[in-house]
């Protein structure tokens, strides 16, 4: 059985870790996998949008430091090699890069690369009982994965110093009170309630949603005038698309568009 399980259900692909005995933990082969998941449904043009969640009790637990102390880990290119390893396919890099829309279901812990994956995503849905744990301080290392650029832009710099470096653990609510989650549900609502999400997603014009996600990332770091001018950029091809004229004419006979991506 695969470490990283890949389906597509119509528009929607879910990326699975699938490591449960071992909390999730991060290998590094499951680390390439999970590359090659997010960068398959990036070049699906059927997928839309993507759920990635984890299997069993846990979502990530981190990086899986005794895989990485192994000798056998280390004649593998482990976590000791890490420098060696090309970014642009490290996994949260192909993860902010995509552009289709992206929800996280976390099912449950996220620590570590765990909760740095999550803030990759989109959207972030989470059960009930999850704890979203930022205690990389805790343990003599820093968030090394994106936690250091997303949580200071996700909930400004004096509520995202608090949790990094005092090594916060949320539980659910915690998060959804911060804005970090936008739903908290039963861990038996988790998965429908990220595929009731991702549909929404996929319902929209592919072209339109991805071109937005990328305006959107882009806004992170563009002044508003710079931003508005690139945004006007993205925006003439789409008046010029098929799907442009297909949601104007769905407007005006009042139903619902069909989109094909063109």
């Amino acid at each position: 059985m695969s470490d990283v399980l890949y389906e597509r259900d119509g528009a929607v692909a879910t990326i699975t870790l699938n490591r449960p005995e071992r909390m999730n933990t991060i290998s590094h082969p499951m680390l390439l996998a999970l590359s090659e998941a997010l960068l398959q449904a990036g070049r699906d043009e059927q997928v839309r949008a993507v759920i990635v969640t984890g299997s069993g009790r846990a979502f990530c637990a981190g990086l899986d430091l005794k895989d990485a102390a192994s000798d056998e880990g280390v004649r593998k290119g482990g976590f000791a090699l890490a420098p060696t390893l090309d970014l642009r396919d490290f996994p949260p890099v192909v993860l902010h890069q995509l552009d289709k829309p992206v929800v996280c279901a976390i099912n449950g812990g996220a620590a570590g690369f765990g909760i740095d994956l999550t803030l990759g995503a989109d959207v972030r849905i989470c059960a009930r009982h999850a704890k979203l744990a930022v205690t990389f301080t805790r343990r003599g290392v820093m968030p090394e994965t994106g936690g250091t650029w997303y949580l200071p832009r996700l909930l400004g710099w004096s509520k995202a110093a608090e949790l990094i470096l005092a090594g916060r653990t949320l539980s659910a609510d915690e998060a959804l009170g911060l804005g970090l989650v936008s739903q908290v549900v039963e861990a038996q609502a988790l998965l429908p309630a990220a595929r009731a999400l991702a549909d929404e997603f996929a319902a929209g014009a592919p072209l339109a949603v991805q071109a937005s996600k990328r305006m959107m990332r882009a806004a992170m770091t563009e002044g508003f005038a710079e931003h508005v001018a690139h945004a006007y950029l993205q925006v003439l091809p789409l008046m010029q698309s098929q799907d442009f004229r297909e949601g104007y004419s769905a407007f005006l006979e009042k139903r619902a568009p069909v989109f094909q991506g063109r």
